[in-house]
This record gives C-alpha cells, sequence and structure tokens, in this order.
C-alpha cells in the first residue's frame, strides 16, 4: 500500500502554476489565505488544524488540472458550513462563479430531518441536483470525500463503517460514471479496508506473497513485446497494469473465485500515439500468444458512457498463464484517469474543453432534474438515482445503429421512452432482433430493438408503470396521465386531502391556508397546489401523507399540551413526592422529584430541559444531550426548567472531560498540577497512549458552574503537547 500524498498550500500554488496563468494562481492563493483566516482555531477529529482539509482537496483538484474556480471552491468548499462567513463575502471577495461551486457543497448539510436516512437521502438530492447544474460540484465532493477517506481511521468504528458504506454506495459509482478511476480505485479499496479489514488485508498479504514473481513475470512480456514494437518502429509506453484490491476482492466473491483464479491479476498496459497503431499492437500481441475467446473488448469503436476507451484483450502468454493486455493512446489514457476532468484541462489559463461536445456526453446526468422533480421524496428520488445511474447497464442499438445505454432489466418501454416520449406514448409493440416481444422482454446487450407505433395508440396503461425499470420512462408515463385527467385529479385530490384533516379532527379553514398549502407544496416539490392535489388524485402521492404535512405544526403543540397536562396532573396527584436539592426549578410545579442527569451531566450555564419519567419525577438534561430526541413521544414529555441561580453557586456538580495530547514524560502530571491550581476537586482520573504517541486522559471533576468549567479548560489547553479538550457525556 502507498502512503497517502500530503499536500502543503506551496506545492498546490506550484502545481497550478504549471498550467494556470499568474492571474488565475493569484485567485487560488487569495482562497488559501481566506480559507486560513476563517478555519483558525478550528481542529479536525485527528487534532490538525482544520485548515489541512480543504488544502488537501484543493491539491486533489490541482492534479486533475482543474480550472482556477474550482480549485478555489477546494480551498473554500467548508468555509459557509463550519464557519460564520456568509456566501455573501466570498460573492464580493472572489465572484459568482466561485461562490456557486461552494454554495453547492456547503447546500449539503444546513437542514435537520427525522431521521439520518432521510438527512442523507435529502443531502444527496441535492447534491445531484447543484451537481446537473454544474459537474464542477461533484468534483469537490469527491475530492473532500476522498481526503475524508484517507483520515478515516481517526473517527469512531460505527461511523468508519457508515461513511465507508455511503462511499461504495454513491461515491464510488458517481466517480466512475464520470471516468475518473484515479478516484474510483482508490474509494473502493480505501472504503473495502474498513468495511472488511480481514479480507483487504488477506488479498493484500497474497499479493505481496507473489509480487517478485510477477513482477519478474511481467519484465519478460514487456521486454518480448517492446522488441517486436521497435521492429515495425511503433513508439510505445509499456509497464505493468496496478490491480486494485476491491476488483480483486469483487471477483472472488461473485464469481466464487479463489485468490489464483483471477485472470487479470497479470496485465499489462500499452499506450500509443494513435488509433492506428493500437490496432497494429492487438495485432502483434496476437501474433505472439493465443487470444482466448470471449475476452476481447473494444472499446475504441464503442466508447463506454463514461467516455473510457481502449482495447481489452486476454491471452495466453509465456509459461500457459492467462495474461491481460490493455491498448490506448495516451489521449485515451488521460480520460481513462481523469474521466470527465480531463475536459476541464486549463493551459495558460485557459480552458481547452469542447462545451457542445462535453454537454453531449453527460446528457444522461441532466435527467437528473427530471428525477428529483417528479420523485415524492428524497428516498424516492435516491432510488431511482441508484437504478438509473448506478446499476449494471446493457448496450442495446436501434435500427439505424446508434447505441443506447439502459440499466440491466430494462425492457421495450424503457428504450421507446429513451428515444422521445412521443416514440413511448404511440408504443404498441416492439420487434427485438427481427422477432416480435412482448413489453417485459428484457433487453440484453447487443440486441437491436425496432418500436412499433401508431397515431391511433390510445397512449400508455397503467400496468406500464410496473413494466418500465427506468425513472425516465416512469416519469414521462406519470406525466401522460397527469395531463390527459388533470382537473378531474385536483378536484378528486382536494377531497381526499380535506377528507384526511376532517379525520384528523383539525377546521379545514384553520389547516389550509395559502400559505401552509404553499409550504407543503414546496417541500414536497411541486411546482404549486394544483399539481400537488393533482398528484393526490392520480395515486403519485398518498392523501396521508399531504394530510400530515399540511398538520404537522397544529399536531405536534395539541400532541405536547395533552401529554404534558396529563402527566403534570398525575405527578401533583401524588402525595409526598420528596424534593432533590439539584438547584433547579420546574415552573407552576412544587414537590417534586428532581434529578440532575448522569448520561449529559449538566452544570450552571447549560441550557437544560426537564424530561418527565415514569414513577422518578424529572430528570434534567442538557438541550444537547442526544438522548433528548427529535421523536414524538420523548417530545411530549419534554418541560420547561430553570437553574436556582441564588442556591446552585454554592453547589458542586461533576463533569467528565477528555484530553488529547502527544504522549510525553510527565505529562498527566502536568495536567493534574494545573487543574489542582484552579482550586478544583478531581473524583477520578484515567488515561492511555496508542502506539502514534496519542495520549487521552480522562478527568471527573467537580465544578460550580460553566464558567467554573470553561476556566479549567482554558488553562488546561495551555500545556504544551495538548492539542484538543473535549467535555463528554456518557
Amino acid at each position: 500500500m502507498t502512503k497517502d500524498p500530503i499536500f502543503t498550500a506551496e506545492q498546490v500554488f506550484e502545481r497550478t502554476s504549471k498550467y494556470l496563468n499568474k492571474e488565475h494562481v493569484q485567485l487560488v492563493q487569495e482562497a488559501y489565505a481566506f480559507a486560513k483566516k476563517a478555519h483558525e482555531d478550528q481542529y479536525r477529529k485527528s487534532g490538525e488544524p482544520y485548515i489541512i482539509h480543504p488544502v488537501q482537496v484543493a491539491g486533489i483538484l490541482a492534479d486533475l488540472e482543474m480550472d482556477p474556480a474550482t480549485v478555489a471552491a477546494g480551498f473554500l468548499h467548508d468555509v459557509v458550513e463550519d464557519t460564520s462567513v456568509t456566501l455573501e463575502e466570498i460573492e464580493n471577495h472572489f465572484h459568482a462563479e466561485v461562490a456557486m461551486l461552494v454554495d453547492g457543497v456547503t447546500k449539503l448539510g444546513k437542514i435537520k430531518y427525522k431521521s439520518q436516512e432521510e438527512q442523507q437521502a435529502e443531502n444527496h438530492r441535492k447534491m445531484f441536483v447543484a451537481m446537473a447544474q454544474d459537474i464542477r460540484v461533484i468534483l469537490i465532493k469527491l475530492a473532500d470525500r476522498l481526503h475524508n477517506m484517507r483520515t478515516l481511521k481517526h473517527l469512531p468504528l460505527e461511523k468508519q463503517r457508515r461513511i465507508s458504506n455511503e462511499t461504495l454506495e454513491i461515491f464510488a459509482p458517481l466517480a466512475h460514471r464520470l471516468g475518473i478511476s484515479k478516484i474510483k480505485w482508490e474509494l473502493e479499496d480505501t472504503a473495502l479496508r474498513y468495511l472488511n479489514p480481514q479480507q483487504y488485508y488477506r488479498i493484500v498479504n497474497l499479493m505481496k506473497r507473489k509480487r517478485a514473481e510477477r513482477e519478474q513475470y511481467l519484465e519478460d512480456v514487456i521486454g518480448e513485446v517492446g522488441e517486436r514494437l521497435e521492429e515495425v518502429s511503433i513508439q510505445a509506453e509499456l509497464y505493468g497494469r496496478p490491480k486494485h484490491i476491491y476488483s480483486i476482492y469483487r471477483k472472488m466473491v461473485l464469481q466464487h473465485k479463489q485468490f489464483n483464479e483471477i485472470y487479470d491479476l497479470l496485465a499489462v498496459r500499452i499506450i500509443v500515439n494513435s488509433i492506428k497503431d493500437c490496432y497494429a499492437v492487438l495485432g502483434i500481441i496476437h501474433t505472439c500468444w493465443k487470444p482466448m475467446p470471449g475476452r476481447f473488448k473494444d472499446y475504441i469503436a464503442m466508447p463506454k458512457p463514461n467516455m473510457y476507451q481502449s482495447l481489452h484483450t486476454t491471452v495466453i502468454g509465456p509459461k500457459g498463464e492467462p495474461l491481460e493486455v490493455q491498448i490506448r493512446t495516451f489521449d485515451m489514457h488521460r480520460i481513462a484517469e481523469y474521466g470527465v476532468a480531463a475536459h476541464w484541462a486549463y493551459k495558460e489559463g485557459k480552458a481547452i474543453v469542447n462545451k457542445t461536445s462535453f454537454d453531449k456526453k453527460l446528457s444522461w446526468f441532466r435527467e437528473i432534474l427530471e428525477f428529483q422533480n417528479e420523485a415524492a421524496n428524497a428516498e424516492e428520488f435516491m432510488e431511482s438515482l441508484k437504478i438509473d445511474l448506478f446499476s449494471d447497464m446493457v448496450f442495446v442499438f436501434t435500427p439505424k445503429g446508434d447505441v443506447i445505454e439502459l440499466p440491466a432489466g430494462s425492457v421495450p418501454i424503457d428504450f421507446a421512452y429513451r428515444i422521445h416520449s412521443e416514440i413511448g406514448n404511440k408504443t404498441i409493440g416492439a420487434k427485438v432482433n427481427g422477432k416480435m416481444v412482448t413489453l417485459d422482454y428484457q433487453l440484453q446487450t447487443g440486441d437491436i430493438i425496432d418500436i412499433l407505433t401508431s397515431k391511433h395508440s390510445y397512449g400508455p396503461s397503467q400496468d406500464w408503470l410496473k413494466l418500465a425499470q427506468t425513472s425516465q420512462a416512469k416519469n414521462k408515463i406519470r406525466q401522460f396521465f397527469k395531463r390527459q385527467r388533470k382537473e378531474e385529479n385536483i378536484e378528486k385530490g382536494r377531497e381526499l386531502v380535506e377528507r384526511e384533516i376532517r379525520n384528523l379532527d383539525f377546521e379545514l379553514k384553520e389547516i389550509l391556508t395559502a400559505e401552509n398549502i404553499k409550504k407543503v407544496s414546496d417541500k414536497f416539490n411541486f411546482s404549486n397546489e394544483d399539481d400537488m392535489f393533482a398528484a393526490v388524485g392520480y395515486n403519485g402521492i398518498a392523501a396521508i401523507q399531504v394530510a400530515n404535512r399540511l398538520t404537522e405544526k397544529e399536531r405536534r403543540e395539541r400532541d405536547k399540551e395533552e401529554a404534558v397536562k396529563e402527566t403534570l396532573k398525575e405527578l401533583n396527584s401524588r402525595p409526598r413526592l420528596r424534593r432533590r436539592d439539584a438547584g433547579v426549578t420546574v415552573e407552576g410545579v412544587d414537590n417534586l422529584l428532581i434529578r440532575l442527569s448522569r448520561c449529559c451531566t449538566p452544570v450552571p450555564g447549560d441550557e437544560i430541559v426537564g424530561f418527565i419519567t415514569k414513577g422518578r419525577g424529572v430528570s434534567v438534561h442538557r438541550s444537547d444531550c442526544p438522548n433528548i430526541s427529535q421523536e414524538q413521544e420523548i417530545r411530549n414529555r419534554l418541560i420547561p426548567v430553570a437553574w436556582e441561580t441564588d442556591t446552585c453557586e454554592q453547589k458542586e456538580y461533576n463533569v467528565e472531560i477528555e484530553i488529547y495530547g502527544y504522549d510525553r514524560h510527565g505529562l498527566l502530571n502536568e495536567v493534574l498540577q494545573v487543574v489542582n491550581g484552579t482550586n478544583t476537586t478531581i473524583t477520578a482520573v484515567s488515561g492511555r497512549s496508542d502506539r502514534n504517541k496519542r495520549a487521552t486522559i480522562n478527568l471527573a471533576i467537580s465544578i460550580h458552574n460553566i464558567n467554573h468549567l470553561q476556566k479549567v479548560v482554558e488553562r488546561i489547553k495551555q500545556i504544551p503537547d495538548i492539542y484538543a479538550v473535549k467535555r463528554i457525556m456518557n
């Protein structure tokens, strides 16, 4: 395994100066200076200054030779989300293009949701919509994710697995669809290391054992091929192709193969000057060694959708072992490594992108906007996206020979709507390879599809929604039904929603205000209220979903009032409840047992809230305690509480803090002396260090209030070799 590269800001400037002009390099330098100031005094989980992360993101983008606005946005991508800097400040200091890119990445983490799954889906939806408007948004996000994966070891095990799983599900497939293999392979290998470390290190060790033998074998092959190419005066670069761990793992799992049965462990890549030379080299390779049947692929004549081009062949090489050979030009190699990023190449400050060609190759990306307009919620949007963008693909032909790419499992209906929505609406049948097939026939790679249409067709049937596999086809079918019966559906949908609101026991005039309806239709991504009610009418969205959103605020308030009223009534009716002397009062209630929660150990000065327990009075928590979740049942049992300022200042409260630093001789003793010097009682102490000389010290102390705690923390942070101090919850 190679060590992850670590960039300095100067190295990023030096890298950009090789392909940008002075004015653009200055923009990149100003972005760094701005970000450094904004992130001052911020640290990552690793204990490193936060600015290191934006520098690495900008370095990855500079390695891809991205334009100046993108590299600048790499430095600035976290300032709006994690500091007090506003988007307007970035636009004023730089320009609208940089601000737009930063905004595209920033939008992902600003809203709170009922569940982590909903938040994750909504974040991804926002990212894809921003990305559909400017592809550079996802390139910044990929660079951000790549560096986060490189530093994943500093996070808890559960987060490592969650982030790695998300990387394999979303970001690695995205890098693949954009053709950026340089990033894709590293994301996949790193994710596997955290999701299945046993298999990861097993494959690493197996590769190490045979490395010397493989290297000698490849050296012999390269020498022989090189001699043959010299004879026919073909200039070429030849080297062994590195095999990535995740691809080996997938082949072993999916094809049920052992490590020594993987054919392309041994591979040679040959890079030449022209397409003519590619095919000449292929002929030489097949003359030297016998090709294996079914193992030749011509991605030059038929490029992959992510713009990848190359010739692939597997031959029986020396010693009778299978040998994979890849042949491509230098331009093809650059696109294979950098994908869509290769089209943003800058020379002396000028873009050399062919915008028309570029937009055409990414036309599949524009469909994202259609997905998000039609999806009822973020989860449905992500499911549609995974089917259409991240599933395995089949490649079929029109009768004229044009190649159409569709997700595996697609049927003729999907093909028809991919050609044009009117062809889809007028479809009455399909021929595949000259033979009539049913509309549920699953298309196979290489099929020639001829759609039969009729101008007298009445349009799609409802059953087509079950047959179609692609989101595009389903959306077009739904649009057809919406247009046909819109007025009828609006009236029907409104009636259904009104009925559900009455069932929830609310007055219609109280709920169906213009402001409330607009807010809910916006939440469901409808352009107006008629579209929302029409969607209810044609079963695009359930009436109860709309009614629940319309009454959400009123139901929450009603439930909370009733729950608190009922519980307080029960508590006040209980005789002789003993009040715990915790320095906290509950407004309007006397003779009530009150205790400070041990999970978050609140102290005077913390924002607090009371939680009505069953049979044990009121438990007092910090407002940010993770145990006080947003679930309705818990929210209904929360009541206002306050510190007794007259008495609590004389009391002592237990708090636990965790201290991180460099493990040197005398560090613990120095920490204890500093804490004692603040007249603070230490009730417990423990410590540990790891093999990287990182020390962790846990202290339990007794303090009077939050200001007292802050004073102790500030004194500890002044000790040399202390990285960070944090208050912990049990």
